[in-house]
């Protein structure tokens, strides 16, 4: 394994490629990928992709792909240096395009709306959030919130899961509090429960109501939505709330399989006629995130569910993960991403938050190694040059299938470097070294070590 503070100076680099790429027009903006040539490209397809200097894409502010899911990493340098003047000016121009634009922001969701200008504005300026927050409890329908994304081409409706819909716009509320965060968090729930579709186990749902095929694992699924759903049960003292989430992982339990002292669940119900591995093992679609959903049991006061332990789930769920060749590439299809969403440095957040989670002990090593594990393979697979580090996910389906090196918060260099820097700081300092809390994950580490406000606001 490699040492510390080589994780740190790959997460430094990381990030000085990224911002590096950083932009300005009305406000900053980061390409989502640089082709081989260093042309930057908006990535996607969309109007103003491509060229030597394209357009902001539509998802310019968004925390998945955008300058909010820069805050993160910026909170997470502050950790253990002082965020230099070229990154202040950074962090103040992002505060001041989110907090301008929330108004007018008609997309509610966490990875490309309303809920994600929260995340951000929380942890770059605590208190610039709450206009992000009024307009959330404005926008909201009985039903949740409508997407303005086009998930289905001429659709509207409301979607329900952590990614782009009503769960993560709770999530983002109770992670956030304050004024108007208890509103918006019973609004959602409360469509979540109406939305639900009762099965012979429990609750599911689909990405929208009534739709045939299911993801039902963390990103767009019920164990995400009955994470939401605990949390928010906790914060608002619904029981309610909480019994819905018990019943989500019910529903989900009846999905997956307990084989071989692991817990994994499909991909997708019924299985995708993409091409697609039928059991992955990452955030989005894997044990990864799907731990996450008993740990968010485990913290509403949730001890079994169907006569098996939420605890034991959890660590069933990562058990999965230790044992499924993550990160080696085995075959073409399986681990082509080393990103947060759907890769390397994803799983090493979750491993890192459920170590810090146990504390000290045998089991906690086993993850801890795991993570360093993660880490050394985003060392060994780097791309490093006089500009900085950054990474070439596979798709293996294309004719060239290198793909050009991504700047972003969960498909990026954003999002690894963050991992990195954390890595590097708990190998260094101790398990007791504070985690960057978010929305979706903060209920996973113990409340003592988590940090939302920067620095001098602590």
């Amino acid at each position: 394994m490699v040492a510390n503070d080589t994780y740190r100076e790959l997460g430094e680099a990381a990030w000085s490629w990224v911002l590096d790429q950083v932009r300005e027009d009305d406000g900053p903006w980061l390409p989502e990928a640089v082709t081989e040539d260093g042309r930057r490209d908006a990535g996607g397809g969309r109007e103003g992709a491509g060229g030597p200097d394209p357009r902001p894409a539509k998802d310019r502010d968004s925390l998945y792909a955008g300058i909010a899911g820069l805050a993160p990493v910026l909170t997470e340098i502050e950790q253990y240096r002082e965020l230099d003047g070229r990154e202040r000016d950074l962090a103040a121009g992002i505060v001041s395009r989110l907090a301008a634009g929330a108004a007018e922001n008609a997309e509610p969701s966490l990875y490309d709306g309303l809920a994600g200008d929260v995340t951000a504005l929380k942890l770059l300026s605590p208190g610039a959030e709450r206009a992000a927050l009024r307009r959330l409890a404005a926008l909201a329908t009985p039903d949740g919130w409508k997407t303005t994304l086009e998930y289905k081409p001429g659709s509207d409706a409301p979607l329900t899961d952590v990614v782009m819909g009503t769960a993560g716009v709770v999530m983002g509320a109770v992670w956030a509090g304050g004024e108007y965060a208890d509103e918006v968090a019973a609004t959602g729930c409360e469509a979540l429960l109406r939305t639900a579709d009762r099965t012979a186990a429990g609750l599911d749902w689909g990405i929208s109501p009534g739709a045939a095929s299911r993801s039902p694992n963390y990103s767009h699924g019920t164990a995400g939505i009955a994470s939401a759903l605990a949390v928010a049960g906790v914060a608002l003292r619904r029981d309610d709330f909480v019994a819905a989430a018990v019943d989500g992982a019910r529903h989900v339990l009846s999905a997956g399989s307990l084989e071989d002292g692991g817990f994994v669940v499909p991909h997708t119900i019924p299985p995708s006629k993409r091409e697609v591995e039928p059991l992955t093992y990452s955030w989005c679609h894997g044990p990864t995130g799907t731990s996450q959903m008993f740990a968010a049991l485990s913290y509403a006061g949730v001890a079994e569910v169907d006569g098996h332990g939420v605890e034991d789930l959890r660590q069933r769920c990562l058990t999965s993960v230790l044992t499924s060749g993550v990160p080696d590439r085995l075959r073409p299809g399986f681990w082509d991403n080393d990103g947060r969403c759907c890769g390397t440095a994803g799983v090493g957040d979750v491993l890192l938050d459920a170590a810090q989670d146990l504390g000290p002990g045998e089991r906690a090593d086993t993850l801890v190694r795991a993570a360093r594990r993660m880490g050394d393979a985003l060392v060994e697979r780097a791309v490093r040059d006089a500009a900085g580090a950054r990474w070439r996910f596979v798709e293996y389906r294309q004719e060239q299938p290198l793909l050009p090196p991504g700047t972003s918060w969960m498909q990026g260099a954003a999002g690894i470097a963050a991992y990195l820097l954390r890595l590097g700081r708990l190998v260094g300092t101790g398990p007791d070294a504070p985690v960057v809390d978010r929305p979706d994950q903060w209920w996973a580490v113990p409340a003592r070590l988590r940090v939302t406000a920067p620095r001098a606001e602590r």
